[in-house]
């Protein structure tokens, strides 16, 4: 809670330092800015000192900021397009004068805006000696702290002017496996038609049964027709005999007896 709170205080902070950071006098802005200038001197960032003389000529520096300054090696290996200095020290400040006691006291993923507008600082906290922003760490701590409106901090980078974002690219590659995945069920469907192909040969017994019914049902048929004619038949001619035998007995006692 503790925690949520001294983030909700800085956050205030940062806005109101914002809202009148062009609230002062351009002397005491100049006397601040002087002061913050030899310090850096001191630190041996003199390559920061002259983007901040140069952006000075057309521009107005901001007092109650605190400065994230690269080394003069880094800065060297830098290409700074014409025109883009003043946006470079945006880009490399916060509108609010911190010392890194403060700074310290910001929790991992937390979000902090730059003076640069739309440009965010993202904070990552793993302790005193391993505390960045957008993954450039600060190495060298509370170098301004004569003056009251201006800090600055040495880094180890030059912060990109695009943020790079992770999810981006594992989006993209994610893709690729998935395709290659949905790839190789075709190949099993290719696969399934080869034992359907097969099949058919099994089938020729089927055939083989349909002639056998047509033989076997006309042959019960036939000799339960016939035994039935014929079993018909000799009862009708045994009962004829008998009956014309009697006949002619009647006939013959009729005869005899005449």
């Amino acid at each position: 809670m503790a925690a949520f709170m001294r983030l909700a205080i800085l956050l205030g902070a940062l806005l109101i330092s914002s809202v009148t950071s062009t609230n002062y006098p351009p002397r005491n802005q100049t006397h601040e800015l002087l002061g913050a200038i030899s310090e850096m001197q001191r630190a041996n960032y003199f390559t920061f000192v002259t983007l901040i003389n140069i952006a000075s000529l057309d521009q107005t520096i901001q007092t109650n900021v605190t400065f994230l300054m690269p080394n003069d090696r880094m800065l060297s290996r830098t290409v700074m397009p014409r025109g883009t200095v003043f946006d470079f020290l945006l880009r490399h400040s916060i509108p609010s004068p911190l010392l890194f006691d403060y700074l310290e006291h910001i929790p991992t993923g937390s979000i902090i805006p730059s003076s640069l507008p739309d440009y965010m600082l993202k904070i990552s906290n793993n302790g005193r000696r391993n505390f960045s922003l957008n993954n450039v760490k600060i190495i060298s701590p509370n170098i301004c702290t004569e003056g009251s409106s201006f800090r600055c901090h040495g880094i180890d980078g030059v912060l990109s002017p695009t943020v790079v974002m992770p999810e981006n690219t594992s989006t993209s590659s994610s893709p690729s496996p998935s395709c290659s995945n949905y790839s190789s069920p075709p190949v099993a469907v290719a696969n399934s038609p080869a034992p359907l192909l097969t099949s058919p040969p099994p089938m020729t017994p089927v055939g083989e049964l349909n002639p056998t019914p047509p033989a076997t049902a006309p042959s019960p048929t036939q000799p339960n027709a016939r035994p039935q004619k014929s079993g018909s038949s000799a009862p009708l001619l045994s009962y004829g005999g008998i009956l014309k035998f009697l006949v002619t007995c009647v006939m013959m006692l009729i005869v005899g007896s005449i």
